[in-house]
């Protein structure tokens, strides 16, 4: 069994060292997001099987008729009503990777 396991890390490490940067760099990603624990809970979660409430889908109903009438909200403006701009989301997010 640990000699199967050796030669498949070993073989993987062979399929890795022959990916171009771009491949390599979304290889990394994907490992980087199996090995997170948040990730790997969200990923083996089971499907949400409760059926919609008539309550939700008159929400929904609503939201869609709104959509119809008004023009969508820009994310930079829904961004400026919490004080915060697109670059402060970019920031978080090269923190947060920085982390990792």
């Amino acid at each position: 069994m640990l000699h199967d396991l050796t030669n498949e890390k070993q073989q993987a490490h062979e399929l890795i060292d022959r990916l171009p940067p771009a491949q390599l760099a979304a290889v990394a990603g994907l490992l980087k997001a199996m090995l997170d624990p948040v990730s790997r809970a969200i990923s083996n979660a089971p499907l949400d099987d409760e059926p919609e409430t008539d309550e939700e889908r008159r929400a929904v109903a609503e939201a869609k008729e709104w959509l119809q009438l008004h023009p969508g909200i820009p994310f930079e403006e829904v961004l400026a009503d919490f004080g915060l701009t697109v670059n402060d989301i970019i920031r978080v997010l090269h923190r947060k990777e920085a982390y990792r």
